[in-house]
């Protein structure tokens, strides 16, 4: 378990302006009162990062302050997972949960690899262990495993091909089966059969942050904002993907806005992301009937600082799973 919180940096001028450039970019969705409490921490870990050759990578999820400030490689699980097997820095911070994390260590075995806090989990991952998939396959012999990123590496290394909520159409059509189980998002697997004429086994797991929303509730603030566009993550019930004009993965909801640029839009996923967007396209309205995942926001400033100042906490495999693992994920990674 990680130690208490590291002490915050002092306030620091030359550290303002330093980083003068990061403000510019976040200043309308940081309350100036806040700013002079970050800046300390985004010019120190840009410091660490050139000593330690380090980059951190941030999930769309992450708050402004790190996505915006220290990120140096951002996106939903399948880019960090594609562009962590691309980097050529010597240590890699990720700015995510923990499933995450192992999954850049997969991909990167002879990296230092950094979770910044080791509380940092995901109710997906901690609802199916490797003895659940074993017993799936026993249940449904010769039916391909085809399993969510979101997952531990235990998890991965008994399955046949990973997925993202991005690509789990491609991946379970890739595989040329009538039949598949797909794991361990009830959710995502009913949208996956929705959209596919394969047969889908699902597993009855749920993110925390989706399994909160509701159809009713799409439809309250469409009644409110007559103009509202509705982008859904295949995490939610199916109520909510039917009552939104758009279902995709976080990469892919940010695609749309950047493309269609609609005047108001409500994002039924984690809230943190709306403000990254509203940063980079404060011509767009967002509604933000705020679900934060508690889990992604256990990485702060101060922990990535520590982290880069003390090399720790590693994300470390066990040999055997780590290579039955790394399969599925790089099957994944050909997919797209």
């Amino acid at each position: 378990m990680p130690g208490p919180a590291p002490t915050l940096l002092p306030c620091s001028r030359d550290a303002e302006a330093r980083v003068a450039d990061v403000y510019a970019r976040i200043k309308d969705v940081i309350p100036p009162m806040e700013w002079p409490g970050y800046a300390p921490e985004i010019d120190a870990i840009r410091a660490l990062k050139r000593e330690r050759n380090a980059v951190v990578l941030a999930h769309n999820y992450q708050a402004p302050e790190i996505f915006h400030g220290v990120a140096d490689i951002q996106g939903d699980s399948l880019a960090l997972a594609r562009q962590a097997a691309d980097c050529d820095a010597d240590v890699l911070v990720v700015a995510g949960v923990h499933f995450m994390a192992e999954t850049a260590k997969l991909v990167n075995p002879d990296k230092t690899v950094l979770i910044p806090d080791l509380r940092a989990g995901c109710s997906l991952a901690e609802s199916i262990t490797a003895e659940d998939v074993r017993a799936l396959r026993a249940a449904h012999p010769g039916v391909p495993v085809v399993t969510y990123v979101n997952t531990s590496a235990a998890v991965k290394a008994e399955s046949d091909i990973c997925c993202t909520s991005g690509n789990a159409v491609a991946v379970v059509e890739s595989l040329g089966v009538p039949r598949v189980i797909v794991l361990p998002d009830g959710y995502l697997a009913h949208h996956v059969a929705r959209n596919t004429a394969v047969e889908v086994i699902p597993w009855t797991g749920t993110c925390e942050v989706h399994a909160r929303f509701t159809g009713a509730e799409v439809e309250t603030f469409r009644a409110r904002f007559p103009s509202l566009t509705v982008l859904a993550h295949p995490e939610c019930p199916p109520d909510v993907l039917d009552a939104a004009d758009h279902v995709g993965s976080t990469a892919q909801m940010i695609a749309y806005v950047r493309r269609e640029r609609p005047e108001r839009v409500f994002l039924v996923t984690e809230c943190s992301m709306s403000d990254n967007i509203a940063a980079e396209l404060p011509d767009v309205a967002f509604v933000k009937p705020c679900t934060v995942c508690p889990h992604m926001k256990r990485i702060t400033l101060p922990r990535i600082r520590h982290a880069l100042e003390m090399l720790a906490p590693r994300v470390e495999l066990d040999p055997d799973i780590a290579e039955r693992a790394r399969r599925p994920v790089e099957r994944m990674l050909a997919v797209g």
